[in-house]
């Protein structure tokens, strides 16, 4: 497959942050599977259509690995999330290993006992709005609580001390930048190397967290290396913070575009607040790119020939609005049943960490209008910038008042 120069480059232009690209839908309508260059300037397949995106995270024929990655086609220049991950050879075997590992420090049972403290954190975060508040200025709700709150409780979870959680949050906004070049490559080797020092450090000190269940692991599993560790790790770090704050921005903005919605969850977060963050992840699946995948074999989907090698994007966000799927799809109905959607994935590539996303989520919504039930967008949504530069899009600020 070679790119071409009519077929369209990702990412597509949108209204706003709160609507895809239109472009989605049209290509849709062409098939569920078509051409597309990749911000890389690479041809790949772009699938589109809500059963094909399912069908394709339980087809083995496809993988995260490349038979040839030197030659493979990348997203973008991203360091995650861009490029082929793992051996050819055993990447699903590998796969499956990782996930017997990290399954159980994902638990129920430990979600909910972490649910509390999630609970205090996010009471941190607004406390700090709060305290940012000087007259009738706006408070950034992005810099206080969105993107704080995600960072704390990776830190928590993973077990990283308290002193340490700017240099994650550094270290995982700059992994997935697209437009510093060997920067973003940098930091995801300045990741690898502070993980091997944490890892050394809970071989000596273990303790009630995923590193040192991580470490625990390798005692009875000497083929999982520290470089496994680390990148398992990013892995984690990256989706567990950069996807859920942008998930956070986007949910406060499809509350507050229309205040019906907000007074709605505000007269009963208790009973509304698990249909809103559901309805939240449909709609708001971060980023304009999607899920990179390749193919071993050559594949016929959706009326396509997909060749080994070849690289397929499978957009979640447009998956997620597919109206053969979701009746109305551009509609934000918290009353949506049934709301099947691919936000964390589907089959044996099922978010991990969905179960904790959805803890994070429901603490943020279920109590956020409790404390600021007056809660409004200080300006309009169509005056905040998309994140072109970002693997997982949002965006950089949601200045609100109270």
């Amino acid at each position: 497959m070679t790119a071409s120069t009519d077929t369209p480059r990702l990412p597509f232009a949108r209204p706003n942050v709160l609507e895809i690209a239109p472009l989605f839908a049209v290509l849709r309508r062409q098939g569920p599977v078509v051409p597309v260059t990749t911000p890389a300037g690479d041809p790949a397949w772009l699938v589109t259509g809500f059963e094909q995106v399912r069908a394709m995270f339980t087809d083995p024929r496809f993988g995260r690995s490349h038979p040839a990655p030197d030659e493979a086609p990348t997203l973008s220049d991203a360091a995650i999330l861009s490029r082929p991950q793992g051996d050819h050879e055993t990447e699903h075997a590998e796969h499956a290993r990782m996930r017997r590992m990290l399954v159980p420090a994902f638990s129920a049972n430990r979600m909910r006992r972490l649910a509390g403290h999630v609970q205090e954190l996010a009471d941190g975060c607004f406390d700090a709005m709060e305290r940012a508040r000087t007259g009738d200025e706006p408070v950034d709700l992005h810099e206080h609580l969105s993107f704080p709150l995600p960072v704390l409780v990776m830190c928590e979870l993973l077990g990283v001390p308290y002193e340490d959680r700017e240099t994650f949050r550094v270290l995982s906004e700059r992994m997935g930048r697209m437009d510093i070049g060997a920067d973003a490559d940098a930091a995801l080797d300045e990741f690898a190397a502070y993980m091997g020092r944490l890892a050394a450090v809970k071989r000596r000190s273990p303790g009630q967290d995923v590193v040192s269940d991580m470490v625990r692991a390798q005692e009875s599993d000497p083929a999982f290396t520290d470089d496994d560790l680390a990148r398992a790790a990013a892995g984690l770090l990256f989706a567990g913070h950069e996807t859920t704050s942008t998930r956070i921005d986007l949910g406060v903005l499809y509350l507050l575009t229309d205040l019906t919605r907000r007074d709605a969850l505000a007269a009963d977060p208790d009973g509304r607040v698990h249909g809103v963050v559901e309805e939240i992840l449909r709609m708001a699946s971060p980023g304009g790119l999607g899920v990179l995948r390749y193919a071993h074999d050559d594949v016929e989907l959706g009326g396509v020939t997909i060749a080994r090698g070849d690289a397929v994007v499978l957009s979640l966000g447009a998956a997620n609005r597919d109206e053969a799927e979701f009746p109305e799809p551009e509609k934000f109905d918290p009353d949506r049943k049934p709301n099947s959607h691919v936000a964390f994935a589907y089959g044996g590539w099922f978010c991990i960490g969905a179960s904790l996303a959805r803890t994070e989520l429901r603490v943020v919504f279920g109590s956020l209008f409790r404390r600021f039930p007056g809660l409004r967008l200080a300006v309009g949504v169509d005056e905040l910038q998309v994140r072109t530069n970002r693997v997982t899009g949002g965006v950089d600020r949601v200045p609100v008042l109270w």
